[in-house]
């Protein structure tokens, strides 16, 4: 399913949030100076990161989405490739960050992949966004157009990588203002809208747009916001 961005990668740069600053901070506070955006998709973390490490490497196994990458941030150095063979030297890099994307690789392959690049003491950094389904209408738009892969992975407390090391964690709340437009692109990027049947797609944008016409809290479109958690992972190598 991950390949499925592959032929939306337009829509995904447009439509997909960045993150917060805070957590990025948190992520680079061991100051590492050669960084692998791993799974960098578009570039959504990469651009975060030019210009505060020395050495800036981007690996996603979609061609598409890396060109929309290097438009963004050129000073990046691009490969393509996965988490299960990572295309760089043994101990080539001090953190290895990857964004909404770890969820979609085989641990037993790419742990040891991760370990091999990373240099003694580096560090292995996962962030994603999360919709915050606390809000009543949230956890209704999720009902709508069924929730994905990354919600269900950090929901339910999927098993991160202990074995590299003790995992700290940070979680910041913070909200995106939208409208009808970027939400319903919001919602044409996911992977299981993307390959869903066309009839099935159409039905999905139907429910979100009764949605936003019915919701008692969706009334006030000036005021519309969108709010997320990012949950932010960080393991250093023991």
């Amino acid at each position: 399913m991950a390949g499925s961005f592959d032929a939306a990668a337009e829509l995904y740069e447009r439509a997909r949030p960045s993150y917060p600053q805070q957590a990025v901070d948190w992520l680079l506070e061991s100051a590492p100076r050669r960084v692998l955006d791993l799974g960098a998709g578009t570039g959504k973390l990469t651009r975060l990161l030019a210009g505060r490490v020395d050495v800036l490497y981007a690996v996603d196994p979609s061609p598409n989405m890396l060109a929309q990458l290097a438009d963004a941030v050129p000073q990046a150095i691009i490969a393509v490739g996965a988490a299960e063979a990572i295309p760089l030297p043994d101990g080539s890099v001090d953190a290895v960050l990857v964004a909404q994307a770890w969820h979609w690789v085989d641990p037993a392959r790419a742990l040891p992949e991760v370990r091999r690049v990373l240099a003694p003491r580096g560090v292995l950094g996962l962030i994603w966004n999360v919709r915050d389904e606390s809000v009543p209408w949230v956890a209704e738009l999720t009902r709508i157009i069924h929730g994905s892969e990354a919600e269900r992975f950090v929901a339910n407390d999927q098993p991160l990588p202990t074995e590299l090391g003790p995992i700290g964690r940070l979680v910041v709340r913070w909200e995106r203002p939208f409208d009808r437009q970027s939400l319903l692109e919001l919602v044409g990027s996911r992977s299981y809208v993307i390959s869903a049947p066309p009839d099935e797609r159409a039905a999905i944008m139907r429910g979100v747009d009764d949605l936003l016409d019915n919701h008692p809290a969706l009334q006030d479109e000036a005021n519309w916001r969108l709010p997320y958690r990012t949950e932010a992972f960080r393991i250093r190598l023991a």
